[in-house]
């Protein structure tokens, strides 16, 4: 019989880290502590969850499973705790948050921090990462994200538009010329970025989407590098609007083929289906959109090319 929740959140946090000490760190108790819960544990099941080294530690067979099932059960306690929040419509408790690098630092950090001075008694775990999170798996509260939503156990609330554009350094343009059509771009050094770097822009056109195959002068894997590269004149990129408004803004980027439209799809805030917001997840939503309207972004998001 588990008698103690904090051994199976211990396990879950070691299992999540990747290691004794990553869990320590998070739980912000000693590396003793944490070795001391977690032997209680496999000496109350009989078995032992995971191969540990000093550095790292691996799921067991036996483990895989009694995860799965911990994952159930701490997920049945939050979400009870949380039912007992909004009844009492308190703002307050642990908001776990995700969000794609670039958007993350550039607006989500600074509305993290007016949010938390407003809403003290709010503690933040917040994700920076461009893949995909298993918000379900993960017990993630709410992703900010960009694209389509297939998760069927999720929901999508749009909370800005959101444009894709190619731009270049000014000096760049000087030198090499401004782009008029598409096609021109093949005289162009460009730069195609993402993880696996893309393989083609798409425009939308008049009579569909149009495809344009990139043959790019330097490979990216992190979208902000792109975005340095850029501004320091190295070639053309694919960003969206959120990213380099204020370069834009500032000139230290201009737009090119403003009036060829590239594929794009909304900013969208994404969380569990089924259930009734936390008060904290709500008021943050809020907060977001407030600040996302407030922004330098928010004025080019919305203009037309």
């Amino acid at each position: 019989m588990i008698e103690d929740l904090g051994e199976l959140r211990t396990f879950d946090r070691i299992v999540r880290g990747g290691s004794l000490s990553a869990a320590a760190r998070e739980l912000r108790v000693s590396l003793a502590v944490v070795s001391k819960r977690l032997t209680a544990l496999e000496r109350r099941l009989q078995v032992r969850l995971l191969n540990r080294s000093t550095r790292r530690a691996s799921l067991t067979d036996e483990g895989l499973l009694f995860h799965e099932h911990c994952c159930r059960v701490l997920a049945a306690v939050d979400a009870a705790e949380a039912a007992l929040e909004q009844r009492q419509d308190v703002v307050a408790g642990v908001l776990k948050l995700t969000a794609p690098n670039g958007f993350g630092r550039r607006h989500v950090v600074p509305a993290v921090r007016s949010f938390q001075r407003a809403h003290p008694g709010v503690r933040v775990h917040l994700s920076l990462r461009d893949e995909l999170v298993d918000l379900i798996g993960d017990g993630v509260e709410l992703a900010l994200r960009y694209g389509t939503l297939d998760d069927s156990r999720l929901v999508a609330r749009e909370l800005a538009p959101n444009r894709r554009i190619l731009c270049a350094a000014p000096e760049y343009l000087r030198r090499r010329g401004v782009p008029r059509c598409i096609e021109d771009l093949r005289d162009h050094d460009l730069i195609a970025s993402g993880s696996p770097p893309v393989t083609q822009w798409l425009f939308a056109g008049p009579g569909g989407t149009v495809a344009f195959p990139l043959e790019a002068t330097t490979l990216c894997d992190d979208g902000d590098a792109a975005q340095v590269l850029a501004v320091q004149g190295a070639g053309i990129a694919r960003k969206s609007i959120w990213d380099v408004a204020e370069d834009l803004h500032t000139g230290r980027l201009v737009e090119v083929l403003p009036h060829f439209a590239l594929a794009t799809s909304p900013l969208s805030a994404v969380h569990g289906s089924g259930k009734q917001l936390a008060p904290r997840v709500r008021v943050f939503l809020e907060h977001m959109v407030q600040q996302l309207r407030e922004s330098v972004a928010w004025r080019y998001a919305i203009a037309l090319p």
